[in-house]
């Protein structure tokens, strides 16, 4: 007879128990409302004060950065390193939804979804914008380089890679895989706070769980409506540069105004008429501009990048994760590494969420393996091919990156393929491509704000996920039409600002995590499935 192992992750509470159901909707009673009165109130006062609350809230960003910048990087390497820790533990072996659970999406579209949830729109920009800035000093060089050297081209890209490589990922498979084996193991609701029920016991659909999901929601809908905002300029930007349209306001509102329609859209198709099939045309396309980009480009230095590339990130990972003695360079790693670390943990609730809501039937390893590994290697051809090209023109004196360096970063990639054959075409693929990312993005953010404010529940009223995606792009608009770039940075700050109280709550969520899934492995034991 196998050990007798109690589940205590057992409850009496499901998913909707503490809902209103008003309307057309089906609310949580609490989550719902106070999410709704920060949110207006926290915009109101943006609109009024623009210029305050920028200020406010950046200083309480830089404070944070400042004074708690070793926490965000230790914090960041230790979930790289319980990540990989579970791609070879046995828990690996854990199936999410059960033994007999099936995954309800093809390797292909889980893949593509889970992309383009998480980066896709910001590697369009920075995989060029972000070498050419380390490599001319537009601000600062990391670990102090020499810039416009070979040393500081290699150390361009390292760097580069060592921020949209494993840390950003490592943070949200913490999130995603806590949030769905509590979800679809244990039969808890889909929601931030059920992944804190081994710590808080019951006591997690109370108070303590509802401060958890509203700042959550906060999180999720500031830094969708602040890249939806900043997205929205950045396209102007670019139809401006390719069409010669004036790329002003009304253009950006327009952006926003076509990509929330087409969101909302894509939200009443549901996740598998919606998501799925937007995600895998933007896989497709992002995989055709690639390869025509790495054979039509300079390909031969192109593969060079792609050692250069890959070895300057392996030997300079462990200096550029080390928070202590980085004087030589304190205001490009405050400035680009702790910024994108904050940005990654603010998005975190959003993304892992997504990620956890498609991911059921894959086993442990699986998941941590594709969120992990696979995006990084992707990553490492996208940003060798683009940011190898545009070094390579800088290099040899050629374009506009070349003689004139990053003007405005939304450009740097269409300047770079102007100097690539049929540019029109590639820069219009660009274009789309930022677009839809953007849809994407939208999309599966209301899905997940939706099962916040509904109390963890999945099949929700579809007129509650439309209300959210109009919500969405009505911030954006309404702050940037109104409040203009400070209200949208006010925005981003706040968003950044719950990066630091959220990295303790991932770390308590890891501890869970662990607790939880060793818990699994004793009942699966027991049970005789498992050795």
């Amino acid at each position: 007879m196998g050990e007798v192992v109690k589940d205590e992750y057992q409850t009496d509470y499901v998913a909707g128990q503490d809902n209103i159901a008003k309307f057309g909707f089906d609310i949580h009673n609490i989550v719902f409302p106070f999410t709704a009165l920060l949110i207006v109130v926290f915009v109101v006062a943006t609109l009024i004060f623009p210029a305050g609350a920028k200020e406010l809230l950046e200083s309480t960003k830089d404070g944070a950065i400042a004074i708690f910048d070793w926490g965000f990087l230790l914090s960041a390497n230790l979930f790289v390193l319980l990540c990989l820790a579970l791609i070879f533990m046995p828990v690996g072996k854990i199936r999410i939804g059960g033994e007999n659970a099936k995954p309800e999406f093809s390797m292909l579209s889980w893949f593509a979804m889970l992309f383009a949830a998480g980066m896709g729109t910001g590697l369009m920009f920075w995989s060029v914008a972000e070498p050419v800035a380390y490599f001319t000093d537009w601000y600062g060089t990391p670990l102090g380089v020499a810039p416009n050297t070979q040393e500081g081209a290699n150390l361009a890209m390292g760097a580069t890679m060592y921020h949209w490589g494993l840390h950003p990922w490592a943070i949200y498979a913490i999130v995603g895989l806590s949030l769905s084996f509590f979800a679809f193991n244990k039969g808890l609701p889909l929601t931030i706070r059920s992944a804190f029920f081994p710590l808080l016991g019951d006591r997690v659909w109370g108070w303590p769980g509802n401060l958890i999901d509203i700042v959550s929601v906060l999180a999720t809908i500031f830094g969708l409506a602040t890249s939806l905002g900043f997205g929205a300029q950045q396209a102007a930007s670019g139809i401006s540069y390719l069409f010669g349209i004036e790329g002003g306001l009304n253009v950006q509102v327009g952006v926003i105004a076509g990509v929330t329609a087409v969101a909302t859209l894509s939200v009443i198709r549901g996740i598998h008429g919606g998501v799925r099939v937007l995600s895998n045309v933007n896989l497709i396309m992002a995989g055709l501009l690639l390869l025509f980009v790495m054979f039509a480009g300079p390909t031969l230095a192109i593969f060079n990048w792609l050692w250069d590339t890959a070895s300057s990130y392996a030997t300079n990972m462990v200096a550029l994760s080390n928070p202590f003695g980085r004087d030589e360079d304190t205001t490009w790693f405050h400035g680009w590494t702790v910024f994108y670390w904050a940005w990654w943990i603010s998005w975190s609730p959003f993304v892992g969420m997504f990620i956890a809501r498609v991911s059921k039937g894959r086993t442990v390893r699986e998941f941590v393996t594709a969120v992990l590994i696979i995006p990084t290697v992707i990553t490492l051809f996208w940003m060798s091919t683009f940011g190898g090209t545009a070094l390579d023109q800088v290099q040899n004196d050629v374009g506009v990156l070349a003689s004139e360096g990053i003007t405005e970063v939304s450009l740097a990639m269409f300047q770079a393929l102007e100097n690539i054959p049929l540019s029109a075409i590639t820069s219009l693929i660009g274009i789309t491509l930022v677009l839809t990312f953007f849809v994407t993005s939208s999309d599966s953010g209301s899905l997940v704000i939706d099962s916040i404010t509904s109390g963890g529940k999945t099949d929700a009223p579809k007129g509650q996920r439309i209300f959210w995606a109009i919500t969405e792009g009505t911030i954006a608009g309404v702050l940037l039409f109104v409040g203009g770039k400070e209200a949208l940075n006010a925005l981003q700050a706040g968003a950044l600002s719950v990066g630091l109280p959220f990295t303790i709550v991932l770390l308590v969520m890891s501890y869970s995590l662990f607790k939880g899934l060793h818990h699994e492995r004793r009942l699966l034991i027991a049970e005789g499935k498992m050795t």
